[in-house]
């Protein structure tokens, strides 16, 4: 685009002089003022590419305008071209430590002028195209963090931007909570996809949002299956119980979200790893002991019940309202005892 020449001289004659010089030297844009307050109001309503400023001038003079710009972040980088009858040493080196980007002494040579004036507007396309960059490459880094968050947790992402990696540790005092919807599957074979796609989705959402109300960190879902853990990247003093917690609101969510979906949910509680899985595609995972008791749990759990192992219920004490259901054979484990979990006591 054709850009904006302010043009700055209480002369008139100086003013149309320039004019006519840069209109021959193809810029057509011009703007004038006739004093240094009028040159500020012009160059905070409207955008100026380049400033052609007098020194010499009433009200506000020419340092008193390159001082004003200097303070005024907003002006502060555009090019100051000055031009004047002072052919003082003094005054040009103070001009530049004001924030001139020129000087050019009266009278000038059209010739000089024209160099100055383009190189002037050269060099502030220049910027401006570098800020644009900048500016595309943040908000592309920004709408990165983003995607990465969708697939990541928030925590983990930190610590990849600060570390550059992130290894596998090992995590003493997790609670994991896995949930799971009855009949889901043969649900889905009932009706179209798009329908059970966003039913589905709309109670992972919530199931998100209670998980995040209690502290607790979504690890991932398979399917219908949610799972989510507590203390093991957001610290908590009570991992058992915030899980608790957050397992009967999903119970109460399911119910009020579909009279005919019920979840069943299995929680434990000790030690486990954790790391990012795969290169291609990156998934942040937990494995141990703890994740395959949990998930067990929540198999051989009743439709609408929220169980626990017995060492995740000494967590509790007297704290909650549960009913011990015997020792239970789970899939590839010795029995167990489970607690049915009704309620928290205040």
């Amino acid at each position: 685009m054709d850009p904006v020449v302010l043009i700055v001289d209480d002369n008139e004659d100086n003013r149309f002089t320039l004019t006519m010089r840069l209109e021959s030297c193809g810029y057509s844009n011009l703007v004038t003022a006739e004093n240094g307050l009028e040159a500020l109001e012009k160059m905070r309503s409207e955008p100026v590419d380049l400033v052609l400023l007098d020194i010499m001038m009433p009200e506000l003079d020419g340092y008193g305008v390159l001082a004003e710009m200097s303070a005024d972040v907003s002006l502060r980088g555009i090019p100051v071209v000055m031009i004047s009858a002072i052919d003082d040493i003094n005054s040009v080196v103070r001009c530049i430590e004001l924030g001139a980007t020129d000087y050019l002494t009266k009278p000038f040579n059209p010739v000089l002028l024209k160099a100055r004036v383009d190189n002037c507007i050269e060099k502030a396309r220049s910027r401006a195209q570098e800020a644009a960059y900048h500016e595309r490459i943040e908000s592309e880094k920004r709408r990165a963090d983003e995607l990465l968050a969708t697939v990541l947790p928030r925590a983990i992402v930190r610590a990849l931007k600060r570390d550059g990696q992130l290894k596998p540790q090992r995590y003493d005092d997790v609670a994991v909570l896995f949930c799971d919807v009855v009949g889901f599957t043969a649900y889905s074979e009932k009706n179209p996809p798009e329908t059970v796609f966003a039913e589905l989705e709309t109670l992972i959402d919530r199931f998100e949002e209670i998980a995040a109300k209690h502290g607790l960190e979504k690890i991932k879902t398979i399917g219908d299956a949610f799972m989510a853990t507590a203390n093991l990247l957001s610290e908590l003093d009570e991992p058992v119980r915030a899980a608790v917690a957050c397992a009967l609101d999903m119970l109460a969510a399911a119910r009020e979200f579909r009279r005919d979906w019920a979840v069943r949910i299995g929680i434990d509680h000790g030690p486990l790893s954790a790391g990012i899985m795969g290169k291609t595609q990156c998934q942040f995972d937990v494995w141990g002991d703890t994740v395959n008791t949990a998930a067990r749990i929540e198999e051989a759990g009743r439709p609408g019940t929220v169980n626990l192992s017995g060492r995740a219920w000494l967590h509790l004490r007297n704290r909650a309202q549960g009913r011990s259901l015997g020792l239970v054979d789970l899939k590839g484990k010795e029995k167990l005892e489970i607690i049915e979990c009704m309620a928290l006591k205040p």
